[in-house]
This record gives structure tokens, sequence and C-alpha cells, in this order.
């Protein structure tokens, strides 16, 4: 009975604890349009009524702009990577990487705004203002609930 009691106890103390909102962490991949870049990095998101985002990623090009969003899954493929879905314009995000190609983003979004995305992706930006300039070159899927 004690053991039983235990792994109960044990199992709500871990709900409660995501409900709370632990931050989880996402591997960014090369995005398969992406071209020759080989990106990598990691986006932490921690949930909460305002999702905060950050995204540190190498291996970009150097000295050059790009905007990140959350996005919602597309109809082109089941992976929501190749998916083609929409942005959340919401939850746009942009930043120059330094001369190394290194990059780091921050932002915070309204859970509301990207509670059904289902994936992250990083494009190259035409300029400060962050227009995107390509389908993507990082990107990871993601789930919000």
């Amino acid at each position: 009975m004690k053991k039983i009691l235990f792994a109960s106890t044990l199992a709500l103390s871990l709900s409660a604890c995501t409900m709370m909102g632990l931050p989880a962490t996402y591997t960014l991949g090369k995005q398969p349009a992406g071209g020759a870049l080989n990106s990598s990095g990691t986006v932490t998101v921690t949930p909460g009524n305002m999702v905060m985002t950050t995204a540190r990623v190498a291996g970009l090009a150097p000295n050059t702009y790009y905007v990140a969003h959350y996005h919602l899954q597309g109809t082109a493929s089941a992976d929501p990577c190749t998916s083609a879905g929409p942005p959340i314009m919401s939850s746009k995000m942009v930043g120059m990487t330094d001369s190394a190609g290194m990059l780091t983003l921050s932002g915070s979004v309204p859970m509301s705004d990207v509670m059904v995305a289902t994936y992250y992706n990083i494009h190259t930006a035409t300029g400060a203002d962050g227009t995107p300039a390509d389908a993507g070159v990082s990107c990871t899927a993601v789930r919000m609930r």
C-alpha cells in the first residue's frame, strides 16, 4: 500500500512540476531546405502565461541577420520542420550573428499565441526588419502542451 501511495504521489508531483512551467530544451538541426549551412544549437522554452524562448545557434553565416519564430503545422509533410506551416508572427525574434557565426535570440510571447505551435524555425533575414530570405536554415519540433 505504501509503495502505491508513494508512486501516486511521485506521479502527481511530476505532473505538477510540468504544469508549473519547467523549461524544455530542444535541439536545433539543419533545416532540410537550409542549403550548405550546417547549423546546430538549442532552443530553451519556459512555458507560463508568457512563453520565454532562448535560442543559441552555431554554424551560421557571420555578421548576418536571422529571424526566428514558431510555426503552425503545415500540410506538406507530417514532419513539422518540412511541413511548410505558417509562422506565428507574434513570436518573431531578430538578431545578428557575430563574426564566428554564433547567434543568440531571446524573446517572449503569450502562451495563447503559441499553444498549438509544432516547430521553431530560424531563417536568414534580408535585414534588421527580419523579413525571411529563405525557407529556414535551422529547425526543431516543439510541443507546448
